[in-house]
């Protein structure tokens, strides 16, 4: 089990985005994570139009390692760090370091 998954809502710790919050588009395999709205880059595009791509410069979300991210807690209103934990039923849940409460419902 991953402990940032694809849409969950993060806030950027470090970096030249940092601070700013968004959702997870993908996680990579490389521990890279693309997160909307986040580390955009300028994409030079050659125009297809059997695509129906009009071409020109694109802005995209560019990946963000995973260790720059934090899993954003509602009830604090801050990115805080995630572990592990196994339930007495046996399910797998993900939890907030710092508050101890469950993230996962």
């Amino acid at each position: 089990m991953r402990k940032i998954k694809k849409g969950d809502q993060v806030v950027v710790i470090t970096g030249k985005d940092k601070g700013k919050r968004g959702n997870v588009l993908r996680v990579l395999a490389d521990d890279r994570v693309l997160v909307e709205s986040v580390n955009m880059v300028k994409r030079h595009t050659r125009p297809n139009p059997n695509r129906n791509i009009a071409g020109g410069i694109l802005d995209k979300e560019a990946p963000i390692h995973i260790s720059n991210v934090a899993l954003f807690n509602g009830a604090t209103g801050k990115g805080e760090r995630v572990g592990l934990r196994r339930l007495e039923d046996g399910r797998k849940v993900r939890y907030f370091k710092r508050s101890g409460e469950v993230a996962d419902v």
